[in-house]
This record gives structure tokens, C-alpha cells and sequence, in this order.
């Protein structure tokens, strides 16, 4: 005869809800907030902000045309300070970059000035070069095992020392100049040279909210275009980092190449790839500069990989790798620019700026080394 189960069975009682605890809670959103990378640079921005609002607040700093100043100084190291980011994250430095500003500014200027070439061409040849550089320095880096410091150390020195070899040969001068008349009426020098939105700023002073010239025109004529690629930049490459597998694929190089290979990421690809939107992102800075300028200096783009470097740093990035955010870079960037143009303003000798990036990068490694202990639970 077969047990059945009766009506007077006991029924199994369902598990009690478990007890939520707010303290963990807060600890958890305690411990989300420290792990963001920019949290130190947005805190280190807004102290820059309040320093100089109460210094220089009256100098006309904060103006239309100030803001447009030290954005524009900002722009120019944030652009560079993406690429770098991004390799850092990936476990890879680049040196050269630089070099590499000054090159393809060259690249761009040689050409056209001495040998007819059009503008458009030219900076796109700049482009091939550039990418094609930093094709070879992640395939160095790779195939041979060595530090990316070493490598793109070396491309440095041959980068700077081609610009000023070829730029004595071929015109026998350093400063290579002519190339603002060949900008006129080309489409693609205007991507990188010139401003936009002037109508805006014409509306805005015809309305009184913006102050105006003798002549009656703004004061601000536009917004520079290498303002302009540097949002279009920021916001591409934190797209890509946080929306998408390569941006997953960019952590885990950095964070462990092995292990990454292991579970099929193609951290060849992945790094090689880096090293030549590295060398685009100054290629980008390059164009800027010689459409705005109308010339090409072998000497540009000396000490910017540093900067850029210290910019990503500030902006939370390790230099271990595998930890970052483009958007920490870009306030790392942004601190830059305000406190640069921000000495000028209040009339400090402007030779304390290195002092200043200095302590910031002290201060932020140091911070960014407290972070990742406290995240990980490391000692």
C-alpha cells in the first residue's frame, strides 16, 4: 500500500526574506562612489574652480572670451590625454607622442608650402604616416617583448630628430610658414582650423548678453575647432570603453594580457590598435595647430607626452594598467587649462606651472594607489 500524502500534511513554510542591512548598503554605494576613476579629478576641478573664482574672479577669466581661453588650452592637451588614457588602461605608454605632433606637422607643412601639394592631401598623408608609426610601435611592442616605454622612448628621439633633419633639408629651416593662404577655400583644412557657431555669438551680442568689439562684432568670434574634436573625441572613446566588447576588451589587456588571451580577447589587436588612435589623436592636435597658426615648428609638441600622461593619471588611470576613465582624463585635461591660463590671469610668473603639475601628479598617484586598496581590499 503506497504512502499518500494527507490534507493534514504540514506544509513547508517559505524561506524567510533575508534581513537587509542598511549599513551595507551604504557601504556598497560608499565603496561604488571611491571605486570611479574620475572621482579625484572632479574633486581636484572643483577645488580649481573655487580656488580661482575667489582670485581671479574679477580679471575676466570667467568672461565668454576667458573660458574660451583656457577651454581652448584644455582642448589641446585633452585631445592627446584620450589616446593616452586609453593605451594607458591597456597596459601601454606611448613617449612618442610628443614627437609625433611635431612630425605630422611637418608632414603637413613640407608639402604643401614646397611643393604644391593640396592641403587636404597633405594633412591626410600626415594621417598614413602617423598611424603607420603607431602600427610599428605595437608591433614592436609586441613581437619583441619589450617595454612600451623603451620602444616609443626610442621613437621619441627618431621622431623629433627626422622632423628637425628633414625640415633643415628640405627648407633649411626649422619654422616652416605659408600654409594659412592654402587653407583658404579648402573643405577639410576647415575641419581642423577656424571656429564655429559665430552666428550664435552675433545673436547673443546683438541681445546684449554678450559684450562687443568697437566695430560692433562679439568678442568671441566662434568656438575654435580644436575645442570641437576634443568633445567629439571624449565622447567616442567613452562610448567605446563603456559600451562596448572592445572597451571590455581594453580592461581586461591591461588588467591581465595572459588571462585575457586565455578567454579569446585579442590583445595583439587590441594594443596595436591603441598605439595608432594614440598617434591619430596627435596627428589631430598636429592639424589643429598648423591650419590655426599657418606654420609648422620641429620643436612642437615638446614635453606633451608627459602632460598627457599626468593628465591621465589625475583623471584616475594606474599606471599598472587595466583602471581608467576618458572622462577623468578630460577633467585631468580640463585642471590643466584653468590653472595654466589661470596663473596668467592673476600674474603669477607662469614658470610655477611645472611646479604645479609636479605635485598634482604626486598627489594623484598617491590617491589613485588609495583607491585601488581600498576597491580590492588590498593592503
Amino acid at each position: 500500500m503506497t504512502n499518500r500524502p494527507t490534507d493534514a500534511a504540514p506544509a513547508l513554510a517559505d524561506p524567510a526574506p533575508p534581513l537587509s542591512d542598511e549599513r551595507l548598503r551604504r557601504e556598497g554605494r560608499l565603496r561604488r562612489a571611491f571605486g570611479r576613476p574620475e572621482l579625484g579629478a572632479l574633486a581636484g576641478t572643483i577645488l580649481v574652480f573655487l580656488f580661482f573664482g575667489i582670485v581671479a574672479g574679477d580679471t575676466g577669466m570667467f568672461s565668454a572670451k576667458g573660458v574660451l581661453n583656457w577651454l581652448e588650452v584644455s582642448a589641446q592637451l585633452g585631445i592627446i590625454a584620450i589616446g593616452a588614457c586609453l593605451l594607458m588602461i591597456a597596459g601601454e605608454f606611448d613617449l612618442s607622442l610628443g614627437s609625433m605632433i611635431g612630425f605630422a606637422g611637418m608632414v603637413i607643412a613640407i608639402p604643401v608650402t614646397q611643393y604644391g601639394l593640396p592641403l587636404w592631401a597633405a594633412i591626410l598623408l600626415a594621417f598614413s604616416f602617423a598611424m603607420a608609426v603607431g602600427y610599428l610601435n605595437g608591433i614592436i611592442v609586441i613581437r619583441t617583448g619589450l617595454p612600451s616605454f623603451i620602444v616609443t622612448l626610442a621613437f621619441l628621439f627618431i621622431l623629433r630628430g627626422l622632423t628637425i633633419g628633414l625640415s633643415r633639408l628640405l627648407t633649411n629651416r626649422t619654422l616652416v610658414g605659408g600654409v594659412r593662404e592654402h587653407a583658404e577655400g579648402d573643405w577639410f583644412a576647415a575641419l581642423f582650423g577656424g571656429k564655429v557657431g559665430g552666428p550664435i555669438f552675433v545673436w547673443m551680442a546683438q541681445h546684449g548678453w554678450l559684450d562687443t568689439l568697437p566695430n560692433g562684432q562679439p568678442v568671441v568670434q566662434g568656438v575654435s575647432m580644436v575645442i570641437v574634436w576634443w568633445l567629439v573625441l571624449a565622447v567616442l572613446a567613452n562610448w567605446l570603453l563603456k559600451r562596448t566588447r572592445y572597451g571590455n576588451w581594453i580592461f581586461a589587456s591591461g588588467g591581465d594580457a595572459v588571462a585575457a588571451r586565455n578567454v579569446g580577447v585579442p590583445v595583439t589587436r587590441v594594443k596595436v590598435s591603441l598605439f595608432m588612435f594614440t598617434a591619430l589623436c596627435a596627428t589631430v592636435f598636429a592639424a589643429c595647430q598648423v591650419v590655426d597658426f599657418g606654420s609648422a615648428d620641429s620643436q612642437r609638441g615638446m614635453l606633451k607626452e608627459f602632460e598627457a600622461i599626468i593628465a591621465a593619471v589625475i583623471g584616475g588611470a594606474l599606471l599598472t594598467g587595466g583602471y581608467g576613465s576618458v572622462v577623468g582624463a578630460c577633467f585631468g585635461a580640463l585642471i590643466f587649462g584653468v590653472v595654466q591660463m589661470g596663473i596668467f590671469y592673476t600674474g603669477v610668473n607662469t614658470d610655477w606651472f611645472r611646479v604645479f603639475l609636479g605635485v598634482m601628479l604626486l598627489i594623484a598617484v598617491i590617491f589613485n594607489n588609495y583607491v585601488r586598496k581600498k576597491v580590492t581590499g588590498g593592503r
